[in-house]
């Protein structure tokens, strides 16, 4: 292990005793930032609190949410993921859990609460943290896990949502500054600046601000377009580490099922190498900060042995070439309902018997845009549609984020915004008359010993953890490296 806080040195991380280490874990998502396919409401995050607080009132609610965050983490979490050999947790968070909209720069009594409890935990068992704002005021993407209600990525419209942010992560440096165990800061996930030129700068900006509190730990910062383009980037900060998220269609009910073809090896290679082409040539560390496949459900689906086995293959490949090139990752995620997490929730659980009828009913809608399953009745409506804006509007599916073409945007903006939100209420009914036991009942169900592990996932997880040191034998991600020449598989991949 290194000692001391982290820093980057060339294209390494290094402890202060100049020890290089590679992060490679996971990330708590659903936690501090929940996110619809994970615990399994319907829409955005504070839709769905709103709504759960009209059906239970005040203090339930808070119980509720309190004994979730509680349970979601717990020293078994964190004794098992380091038993896996994972050495470093991404920490998503919701700006919302440190201020409020109609309260601005002011800090909500005890938001440390649950941050705290989890960077102790792991520091507890050496593994090291990186702090990710998930969400932004105004929404730094168009999608629901920034906990934007629009499609509109406001954030870089509004200079004090900007503001905002800087004065929140100056918030986070004052706590986190001397401690050795966090090893950085993830400032923004996934941002969509459709002019792109705004993000490098407001890096310059957030590096500054930063700095100024605490001079030591690394930034982590994420690429344009869900950390997928570098348009304008045009230098690197110090002490920062730049970010790629690698998922692949291959690992999704929409894509081709992988076979291990020397073309479909080649393809995920031409992917990560396109992605991580700034860092190349800037000879800067590579975090690969989110990947990985969903997984075909033994409830649902008659295949599920068929499609799980090429998905564990789909990722074990992609890890090959991670170790590599040496590179440091954190798969997407530790916990979930059972769509792609290293441990899951028990089908008979309390909490998923309670919701077990409203998931049939977001399946069949298409309300969650991670791992939709083909729905008929959904397509019936919006191919047709899709084809008539496509012929009266070509330039549709030019639209940005240029990886979503017409059906996606449609797809996003009338099932995963409108339909969510109308049956927002309907999902939080389900809890209605618990009694406090109950609904602590259900917040159990997420605690590890409840849980089920993803036992495929976790073996080829724990055999790439660890990885040989950096020696002369290490490459770097190049074209040369892989005869990649760009063309047309050479594009944007994101479900």
């Amino acid at each position: 292990m290194a000692t001391g806080i982290l820093k980057v040195q060339g294209d390494k991380v290094i402890g202060d005793d100049g020890t290089p280490i590679i992060l490679r874990g996971s990330a708590i998502a659903g936690w501090m930032n929940m996110e619809n396919f994970i615990t399994g409401y319907p829409g955005q995050e504070s839709q769905h609190r709103a709504s759960m607080l009209k059906v239970l009132g005040k203090e339930k609610y808070e119980h509720y949410f309190d004994k979730l965050l509680e349970y979601f983490f717990t020293d078994q979490d964190a004794e098992f993921f380091a038993s896996k050999g994972l050495n470093c947790l991404r920490l998503p968070m919701n700006y919302r859990h440190f201020e409020d909209d109609m309260n601005p720069r002011v800090l909500k009594p005890n938001c440390f609460k649950h941050l705290d409890r989890v960077v102790d935990l792991c520091a507890k068992h050496k593994i090291y943290t990186i702090l990710d704002l998930h969400a932004l005021p105004g929404g730094q993407n168009p999608d629901w896990h920034s906990d934007n209600l629009t499609n509109h990525a406001a954030f870089w419209d509004h200079k004090d949502f900007q503001d905002r942010v800087v004065w929140l992560w100056q918030e986070l440096a004052k706590r986190f500054k001397d401690n050795p165990w966090v090893a950085g800061y993830n400032p923004i996930n996934e941002p969509c600046d459709p002019l792109h030129y705004r993000l490098p700068a407001y890096y310059d900006r957030m590096e500054k601000s930063i700095r100024e509190i605490d001079p030591n730990h690394i930034l982590w910062l994420d690429g344009n377009t869900f950390s997928m383009e570098w348009v304008t980037f045009d230098h690197v900060l110090p002490n920062c580490v730049y970010a790629l998220h690698d998922y692949t269609m291959m690992g999704f009910p929409k894509g081709e099922l992988y076979k291990g073809t020397k073309e479909q090896k080649s393809k995920l290679e031409r992917q990560f190498v396109r992605k991580a082409e700034f860092m190349n040539q800037h000879k800067t560390p590579i975090w690969n900060g989110e990947f990985g496949p969903v997984y075909a459900n033994p409830q649902l689906d008659v295949d599920h042995e068929e499609v799980n086995a090429a998905r564990f293959n789909v990722l074990d490949e992609q890890l090959k070439i991670y170790d590599k090139y040496k590179i440091h990752w954190s798969i997407w995620l530790y916990k979930d309902i059972g769509v792609q997490g290293m441990v899951h929730l028990d089908p008979n659980s309390k909490y998923m018997k309670t919701i077990a009828p409203f998931l049939e009913k977001k399946r069949a809608l298409q309300l969650d845009a991670w791992g939709r399953y083909p729905s008929k009745q959904v397509e019936d409506v919006i191919d047709p549609l899709v084809e008539w804006i496509d012929k009266n509007a070509p330039t549709s599916k030019d639209q940005y984020p240029t990886p979503w073409a017409t059906e996606r945007q449609v797809t996003r903006i009338i099932n995963q915004l409108w339909l969510a939100k109308c049956l927002s209420d309907e999902f939080a009914e389900q809890f209605a008359g618990m009694s406090m036991g109950e609904l602590e009942e259900c917040a159990r169900s997420f605690r590890f010993d409840n849980c089920l592990q993803r036992k495929g996932l976790n073996k080829i997880l724990e055999a790439h953890a660890d990885v040989p040191e950096f020696d002369k034998d290490w490459v770097r991600p190049t074209e040369e490296t892989n005869g990649h020449t760009g063309g047309k598989d050479d594009k944007l991949e994101l479900d």
